[in-house]
């Protein structure tokens, strides 16, 4: 469950929370109590375009607001020119997440910024999603500049979610864990 206003130090954890009754006073006072993710050895590929037509600087804050701002600067993007089929421009940048924790932060805050239809459709398709215990998810580019989230197809943020395990009922149960599936 996500916290509206909680801190992004937490990642808006969007695991289960058990809430209690503060030392059994009534009232508005409760603990939450956090469960830990299993640590499952997580990296990320994040690759991207920005066409001719498109603004490289807000291509960039795109990709940045996929980020939780306390890792930002721990995240390098790496970007080529290209050239399109008619000598145009494309700059196709491309970073490596591999410090686990911040793969694992990002996860939490695209779960918490995922719609239950998105997160509906990610488990109904996640079989079609998971090659060789890599889970594929593309972001629509304009809503990661607006800082939301949002499951698209065409011009997309590609993330390539890398897990230690080729399982798929164990790569559905990590998902479940961070709040990406229902």
């Amino acid at each position: 469950m996500c916290i509206p206003g909680a801190p992004e130090t937490l990642f808006c954890s969007a695991l289960p929370l058990n809430l209690m009754p503060n030392n059994n006073v009534k009232g508005t006072r409760f603990k939450c109590v956090w469960s830990s993710v299993r640590r499952k050895g997580i990296s990320i590929e994040v690759s991207l375009f920005a066409h001719a037509t498109e603004d490289p600087q807000k291509v960039e804050s795109a990709f940045r607001n996929i980020l939780p701002s306390s890792r930002r600067d721990e995240v390098t993007l790496r970007k080529r020119v290209l050239k399109g089929e008619y000598g145009n421009p494309i700059v196709y940048y491309k970073a490596k997440i591999t410090k686990m924790e911040i793969a694992e932060a990002i996860l939490r805050k695209m779960a918490c910024n995922l719609s239950t239809l998105d997160k509906e459709m990610l488990e109904g398709d996640l079989e079609r999603r998971v090659e060789k215990g890599s889970l594929y998810i593309r972001l629509d580019k304009q809503a990661a500049y607006l800082g939301k989230f949002r499951l698209c197809n065409s011009d997309p943020i590609h993330l390539k979610v890398r897990f230690k395990t080729p399982k798929i009922n164990s790569i559905r149960s990590i998902c479940r864990d961070l709040g990406m599936l229902p």
